[in-house]
This record gives structure tokens, C-alpha cells and sequence, in this order.
């Protein structure tokens, strides 16, 4: 057991736990237990338990990354504050004002990160708990033999649930190949939409001419085909597992931009439409509302007493 094995083992003990109790469930209701269906299930079971426990941390990261973009303005004053000044003085001045900003708000650039970045020791504990499976080898505690058996016999589609994309090419296995290939380009696609969500509906006009939302624009593009590595050298289980996490982010995300959206956004107009409609829009907001429409008219000048009194 390497060291990266060692250090995840309370997590892969959980995961076996979850894996066990879901693949028992089905089980005891008449399911076969060596069905790829029956795997399946169970690794959306250990979807809904980890993205559920994530529930408050997510929540965290939607607000980290809402004042994240309402920081954008201030950001770049201090960027052209500092701008073409190389010395150490001045690097130093602008970091400091630059963390000065970020406790203002409350939030940190890695904020926006922490759900990924808990989620990855579950998933690669996953990928160690079914890459052991797969070799025939027991788990730290759950995965006992004869569920190692069950899993390295489960198929969907005559497909193996334990093979890569690489192993099915060599193989000829070419269900596997196709499944996978379909599960990536459905993965790329919904990392996409989900973060397209947000860049185009849930961010302020203010933010949307910041030099950090273009940034951000140009990595919506990129990131997702991340995915084309997980597709070729994890196996379709554990790919299985990604993809429904990301339809769970994709439908969470939905319904934070319905629900709460990000203040001057298009998702917040709308919502701010459908409550007028509703006769439920509050009156402040109602407030917010008509004083950019009273700027939009002509600006009147100021009378001086004389002319007012001329007038009369």
C-alpha cells in the first residue's frame, strides 16, 4: 500500500461503507447482485450521500464566488493603480492591498474551489476502492471478497464496469469504447452549460467588463476538456460516478441562479420580473429598481434662485 493509499484510508473505508449499504439495498429488494444495474445504482447512492453532506460547503463556494465577482471593479483600480510598476516596492504594496480587498469581502480566490477540492480525495478514494476490486483484491473493510467477485463480474451493455477506455481499445471491447466516448462528450457538455449558466446569466454588467471576467470567459472553454483525461484513464465506473455529480451540479446550480441570483444580473432581472408579476417584489427592491431607470432620463440642471424667481 503506497502512501497516497494509506493516507486515504479513513476515507476509502467510508466509501466501502456507502458502496456496501447502497449494493445490499438493492440486493434485498430482488436485484442480482453481480448486475452492472445493481452497481450502478449504487454508485449514484454514493453520488446523492457525498453531494448531500457537500451541501453546506457548496453554499459556501456560491458566495465565495458571487463576491469574488463583485470584488472584479476594485480589483482592476488596483491593477491599473499599479500598472507597468515592476519594482519589488510596488508588488508589495499592491499584494497588500490586494489581500486588504479580499478580507473587505470576506472571501479568497481559493474559496470558489473548496467543493472540488474536497470532492477529490472521495474520488480518488473510489478510484483506489475499484481499482483494487478490479485486480481481485479486497477492500480495507467493506469490500470483502465476495463483493470484489460481484464487481469484477457486473457488465451494462456487455460493457465491464472495471475496464478503461484504454484496456477496452486494446481488448476490442468496443462497448466500452463507445460508453465511455459517450460519457466524456456528455460530461465536457455539462461542465460547459453549467458553467455557461453562470458567466452569462448569474454575473453583474459591472463584473462582465472586468479583466477577471474575461479570464474566467476564457477558461469556461478550456477546463472542461479536463474530462478527456478522466475518460481515457479511469475505468466506467468511476466515470459513471463523475458524470452524475456533474448532472447534480448542473441541476444545483440551476436552481441557487432561480432562487439567488447574483444582484444587477440577467437572472436577477428575471427573478425581479417574475415577483413583480406575482405582486411579491419587495419594496426595496422595487426601489432599486426605478432609480437606474430615474438616471437613465435627461439631467437637469440646477436653477440658481434668480431664474426660478424670473420664472414666477
Amino acid at each position: 500500500m503506497d502512501f497516497i493509499e494509506t493516507l486515504l484510508w479513513p476515507l476509502r473505508w467510508l466509501v466501502e461503507l456507502v458502496l456496501m449499504l447502497w449494493h445490499q439495498l438493492f440486493t434485498w429488494i430482488g436485484m442480482d447482485p453481480a448486475s452492472g444495474l445493481t452497481w450502478v445504482l449504487s454508485i449514484l447512492g454514493l453520488v446523492i450521500v457525498v453531494r448531500s453532506a457537500l451541501i453546506p460547503v457548496t453554499v459556501r463556494q456560491i458566495k465565495a464566488q458571487r463576491r469574488m465577482m463583485d470584488l472584479a471593479p476594485e480589483m482592476k483600480k488596483i491593477q491599473e493603480k499599479y500598472k507597468g510598476k515592476s519594482d519589488q516596492f510596488s508588488r508589495e504594496a499592491m499584494s497588500r492591498e490586494t489581500m486588504a480587498l479580499y478580507k473587505k469581502h470576506g472571501t479568497n480566490p481559493f474559496s470558489s474551489c473548496l467543493p472540488i477540492l474536497v470532492q477529490m480525495p472521495i474520488f480518488f478514494s473510489l478510484f483506489y476502492v475499484l481499482r483494487g476490486a478490479s485486480e481481485g483484491k479486497q477492500g480495507v473493510a467493506f469490500m470483502d471478497q465476495q463483493l470484489t467477485e460481484s464487481f469484477n463480474a457486473a457488465t451494462v451493455f456487455g460493457a465491464p464496469l472495471k475496464m478503461t477506455f484504454t484496456q477496452g481499445w486494446e481488448q476490442g471491447q468496443w462497448t466500452v469504447v463507445i460508453l465511455l466516448g459517450v460519457i466524456v462528450v456528455l460530461m465536457i457538455a455539462s461542465q460547459f452549460f453549467t458553467q455557461l449558466q453562470i458567466m452569462s446569466k448569474n454575473v453583474s454588467d459591472e463584473t462582465k467588463n472586468s479583466p477577471m471576467y474575461r479570464q474566467q470567459k476564457i477558461l469556461l472553454y478550456i477546463i472542461p476538456f479536463a474530462f478527456l483525461f478522466s475518460g481515457v484513464a479511469f475505468p466506467l465506473a468511476l466515470n459513471i460516478y463523475w458524470f452524475t455529480s456533474n448532472l447534480w451540479t448542473m441541476g444545483q446550480q440551476y436552481i441557487v441562479i432561480q432562487s439567488m441570483p447574483t444582484p444587477g444580473s440577467e437572472a436577477w432581472r428575471a427573478r425581479q420580473a417574475r415577483l413583480k408579476a406575482k405582486g411579491k417584489l419587495p419594496e426595496e427592491d422595487a426601489g432599486r429598481e426605478q432609480k437606474p431607470a430615474a438616471q437613465q432620463g435627461q439631467r437637469q440642471q440646477p436653477k440658481s434662485a434668480k431664474r426660478a424667481k424670473k420664472k414666477k
